[in-house]
């Protein structure tokens, strides 16, 4: 359990940052800026440094809840890359339910800017980036 736990930790942080470098340069690729620690920030209006260690203890969150949930429910599934591409839009969905309750709790989210389908399909990449980055670190259970 220990060693699911360090690799749930590692995973987390290293898919966090794939999924956040995947962020920062896709407005390079024509999509729309991404910053989920500014979007973490603006919501719970705490400073910019704050917003980025909450969006990794996220990702960290979310590896944890892999290892020790999502990953039984997925063993039927050979690939590992199929099972970092549903667990991260997986990811993908529940973070968007997130955001509306906590935009709900609090003074609204932020309003994105540019094109809503470009920005959504953008998500949804970063969000299966780091489900299959994360997954990579997991060692599956037998």
């Amino acid at each position: 359990m220990k060693h699911k736990i360090q690799q749930s930790i590692i995973g987390g942080i290293v898919g966090t940052a794939a999924m956040t470098l995947i962020m920062f340069v896709a407005p390079m690729m024509g999509m729309p800026k991404m910053n989920p620690a500014d979007m973490m920030s603006g919501m719970m209006g705490v400073p910019l440094a704050m917003g980025w260690l909450i969006h990794f203890i996220v990702g960290v969150i979310f590896a944890l809840a892999y290892s020790f949930l999502l990953q039984a429910l997925l063993s039927k599934l050979d690939n590992k890359v199929l099972k970092g591409t549903v667990f991260g839009f997986a990811v993908f969905v529940f973070a968007q339910i997130m955001m509306q309750l906590i935009g709900a709790m609090t003074d609204g989210i932020p309003k994105p800017t540019g094109n809503m389908m470009t920005l959504v399909i953008g998500s949804i990449i970063g969000h299966i980036v780091y489900g299959v980055v994360t997954v990579m670190f997991i060692k599956e259970e037998k």
